[in-house]
């Protein structure tokens, strides 16, 4: 599950939450497993410190008379190499925001798939996917063809994330990544790691840290990728010397491929496979587990899972469910491809989200 419009920011943090949802008491027949907006990305050193000791919050103190700030400069120039004057003169200019810091707290309400749908993958974002698709044909079939990854799936994630390009975020990724760094405690460390990621970054790109804008919580361009993601997977797809997810939708396109591609994506496999069964405490825990491929076909249907189409019983799967209507759940097991997705973004609505848009863009049958 940006920049976001209200309703949008609402759906990710619903998705997460959503995924947390107890059994209803009905059997008929989405650090939570955190924001994907939060979350899509590698930080490239997971030893790396967090700088999280007892100290005023910088919004008080302002970011250069904060401990934890100096600290994270000393430690960038004894271990990376990074210019002391420079990274002063970085944090002399960012911005303290809290209004950041209040939409990260804002309660994530659970929002059921009925709900969650309309604003993600509703028939309206569909056409405008097929819109955006024929407007840019040639550079999406090329990103396809070279990674192996559906144009219709690029496609979703770009209408999921950005509206096809139209929400993509105007916040100082600097003052967005410093201020959750060093003044959002739960996430601070994860923050402070894509912080080091977009200073890394801005030198690679020779660029000017400022000139960098995105979502609340960092994130950038058509695709919504987050520093490190950018640093890995980004490419320069039409040749310009650039990786300009921002404006360039060849860039973009084939950063969301490359990224999908870097996580696994199989040519030619299908997301999610709907499932028959009767409900019980064994199935309803597997369903709550965190999401990862731990099961195979075969061993769910030991448990009295029965797909609904053909599918490997090697195939490892996630097995998951919709609330379709209230209190009304289908379920489903998720493969390969539908856990890459996954990966860009950790919900399983999101996910689910952006297999209908690609299966309405396309031809279906992901």
């Amino acid at each position: 599950m940006k920049k976001f419009s209200p309703v949008l920011i609402a759906a990710i943090l619903a998705a997460c939450s959503a995924e947390q949802q107890k059994p209803s008491t009905k059997n008929t027949v989405k650090q939570p497993e955190t924001n994907g907006k939060i979350t899509h990305s590698t930080q490239a050193d997971n030893l790396r410190p967090f700088f999280n000791q007892p100290a005023d919050s910088v919004a008080l103190t302002g970011f250069l008379a904060n401990p934890n700030v100096q600290a994270f400069i000393r430690y960038q120039v004894q271990h990376n190499g990074m210019n002391e004057a420079e990274l002063q003169q970085f944090f002399s200019q960012v911005n303290h925001r809290q209004s950041l810091i209040d939409t990260m707290n804002r309660p994530g309400t659970s929002r059921p798939w009925y709900e969650f749908q309309v604003g993600n993958s509703s028939q309206a974002k569909i056409n405008a996917g097929r819109k955006f698709y024929a407007q840019n044909r040639a550079v999406i079939d090329r990103a396809a063809m070279q990674y192996g990854v559906p144009p219709e799936i690029i496609v979703a994630i770009i209408g999921i994330e950005t509206n096809y390009g139209v929400n993509k975020g105007n916040v100082r990724v600097a003052d967005s990544l410093a201020t959750l760094a060093f003044d959002y405690p739960r996430r601070g460390e994860f923050f402070q790691g894509e912080l080091v990621e977009f200073l890394k970054m801005t030198k690679e790109e020779n660029r000017n840290p400022f000139d960098f804008t995105g979502s609340f919580a960092g994130a950038m361009g058509l695709p919504q990728f987050m520093p490190s993601s950018y640093r890995k997977w980004a490419v320069d797809a039409d040749g310009d010397g650039k990786r300009n997810i921002w404006h360039s939708t060849p860039d973009a396109a084939a950063s969301v491929a490359s990224y999908l591609k870097g996580y696994g994506w199989q040519s030619g496999g299908k997301m999610i496979i709907p499932v028959s069964l009767q409900i019980t405490p064994q199935l309803q825990a597997i369903i709550d587990e965190k999401t990862a491929l731990n099961y195979t076909v075969a061993q769910l249907k030991n448990m009295g899972v029965v797909p609904l189409q053909p599918v490997s019983d090697n195939e490892k799967v996630v097995l998951f469910r919709l609330e379709t209507e209230p209190n009304y759940y289908e379920y489903f097991i998720g493969l390969n491809n539908f856990y890459t997705i996954w990966r860009y973004n950790n919900s399983r609505m999101y996910v689910t989200a952006v297999r209908d848009i690609a299966n309405g863009v396309g031809g279906g049958g992901l």
